[in-house]
């Protein structure tokens, strides 16, 4: 087989388009290794995976709520719902928001909340009214069933506050809660 040599020392054969590894990948230089590892434990990622992980417990948690509308649970239960969902729950105001203050509060564009009010209104979570204030405008409000889901997220969302400080002790998780609310004034 004829191959070509490369200036690193390494050879590249006919009709391959890289040379392999490349000399500074993390396999090569195990020092390295060591030294991309705040890439795996800065804060940004610690709380990303705490967050992730506190939402699928809630929804877990909700899934399993007799109190929650049979459908809803069902679609809990087969992770239909995401975290993304939660947005809804998290900041619709119980006496209906419109879709722009909706997405502001939730930190997205109005097109992505959007998708999610439409996906939670075909669940029937959440309907769309009329405004009072403006007839060009729509409100979007929880329904029965959205309330009951409301109220299985409040408990949910306790029961999962309870399981970390069981997890973590009383004291972290004061630190953490206190911190977490002065970071993010």
């Amino acid at each position: 087989m004829n191959m070509t040599s490369i200036p690193s020392g390494r050879t590249l054969s006919p009709g391959t388009e890289t040379p392999g590894p490349h000399p500074f990948a993390a396999e090569s230089h195990p020092a390295s290794a060591a030294q991309d590892q705040w890439r795996q434990t800065h804060l940004g990622r610690l709380l990303g995976h705490a967050m992730r992980r506190f939402d699928a417990r809630v929804l877990a948690l909700m899934a399993h709520d007799v109190e929650v509308p049979l459908a809803l649970s069902n679609l809990a239960a087969r992770q239909q719902v995401s975290a993304a969902h939660i947005h809804i729950t998290r900041h619709l105001a119980r006496g209906g928001s419109r879709l722009t203050e909706l997405a502001d509060s939730a930190g997205m564009s109005k097109q992505a909340m959007g998708t999610l009010v439409d996906q939670c209104e075909a669940w029937g979570l959440v309907t769309r009214e009329p405004d009072p204030l403006d007839a060009r405008a729509r409100r979007v409000r929880f329904t029965a069933d959205g309330l009951a889901w409301l109220d299985a997220f409040r408990r949910s969302v306790a029961q999962a506050e309870a399981e970390f400080r069981a997890g973590v002790g009383d004291d972290v998780a004061t630190v953490v809660m206190l911190g977490l609310e002065a970071y993010a004034a």
